[in-house]
């Protein structure tokens, strides 16, 4: 079987059962043999009478539940595959098994609360990650359609609508979405923020601003908007009031994106080199971004620069250009692979790195 001779396994072991009619285990493997020949019945079949021998034998209500899902026995699948989270809680396989059938027979948010749980087992499995996607997909596709026939008119769908055109980047349309929600409901905490962040993608930074800042009227604690508009701030030349918010943003959720390298950037145009530069350190080894390292490391070279420090303001800007050519060579390869298609269409823009 290991060796993958499926025929002369499957002889083997059935060979075995007939000699050891009680040997639950041999009984398992002949199924797993016959699964694997796509003899699905009679897999069935064998891991049941396993099961009828030795109804806690680790795995084969697992497999049987597979075998049933692929026989289209759904509700047999379903309930075999329970069994098996009953016996091995811990076995993440049988979660996204579950999960899987789950999905199949339209139960989403079972299948949710089985894939979570084998994600919960095995994080970095990407079966599961996949499985588990599609579950919360077919969850959230499935709420809006209800929302949609309960009240179409509501702003929870102009919201709804606003984040699927942010989220395709037509960020025109999706300025309209969020101003209609917000004529519905023009107290709702988090819309005006949304909208801040497609006029400030679309390059109309004071509208941006004034919407940021109605947000924070709405919602005083909102810190993810105090944020952005600290980094809009510093962006536009009043570092030291956007340094007040980021920090202040900071102090209650420490972790924001590319705090560092903001922060860096208000200490900068506030001629506080020696902290811009441990700022701008920091952001070398914390931000994954590609755009936000590169200009990081730009960045560090002119405070080094500005500090004397000569030979590490040489490095940082060795490191800028480097990153910058690879960025430069990953552009050239795809749009060599954007030509060779044969009939392309246009290549997407350019994006700016944001906050």
């Amino acid at each position: 079987m290991r060796q993958g001779n499926l025929d002369q396994a499957g002889d083997g072991f059935a060979a075995v059962v007939r000699q050891a009619p009680t040997f639950a285990e041999a009984f398992l493997n002949l199924g797993l043999v016959r699964e694997e020949q796509a003899r699905h019945d009679e897999a069935i079949a064998a891991f049941q009478k396993a099961l009828q021998l030795k109804p806690r034998l680790r795995g084969a209500n697992l497999f049987l539940g597979i075998a049933q899902f692929r026989t289209n026995r759904l509700d047999a699948s379903l309930a075999t595959l329970r069994k098996e989270t009953t016996v091995s809680p811990k076995d993440a396989n049988a979660w996204m098994w579950f999960g899987i059938v789950a999905l199949e027979k339209g139960d989403g948010d079972e299948a949710v609360r089985a894939l979570d749980e084998a994600a919960k087992l095995s994080p970095d499995n990407v079966d599961i990650l996949y499985h588990r996607g599609r579950a919360h997909l077919s969850v959230s596709k499935d709420s809006y359609a209800r929302m949609f026939k309960a009240d179409p008119k509501s702003w929870r769908v102009r919201q709804i609508l606003a984040e699927a055109n942010a989220d395709a980047e037509r960020h025109m349309d999706a300025i309209a979405e969020y101003q209609a929600a917000i004529q519905l409901a023009p107290n709702e905490p988090r819309l005006h923020e949304e909208l801040g962040s497609e006029f400030r993608a679309a390059g109309k930074v004071p509208e941006a601003e004034e919407a940021y800042r109605k947000e924070l009227e709405i919602d005083p604690d909102n810190v993810v908007a105090k944020y952005k508009l600290g980094v809009l701030l510093t962006e536009k030349g009043d570092a030291a009031q956007g340094k007040q918010l980021l920090e202040a943003a900071l102090k209650v959720r420490p972790g924001l994106r590319n705090s560092d390298y903001n922060l860096g950037r208000a200490e900068m145009a506030l001629d506080n080199d020696a902290a811009a530069a441990e700022h701008f350190q920091r952001a070398t080894k914390a931000d994954s971004d590609p755009d936000i390292l590169e200009q990081t490391w730009y960045q560090l070279g002119i405070v080094y620069r500005r500090l004397h420090r000569m030979e590490e303001a040489q490095n940082a800007m060795a490191t800028f250009q480097k990153l910058k050519n690879q960025e430069e060579e990953n552009s050239q390869k795809l749009m060599r692979r954007y030509q060779a298609q044969p009939n392309p269409k246009s290549p997407p823009a350019p994006q700016n790195p944001q906050e």
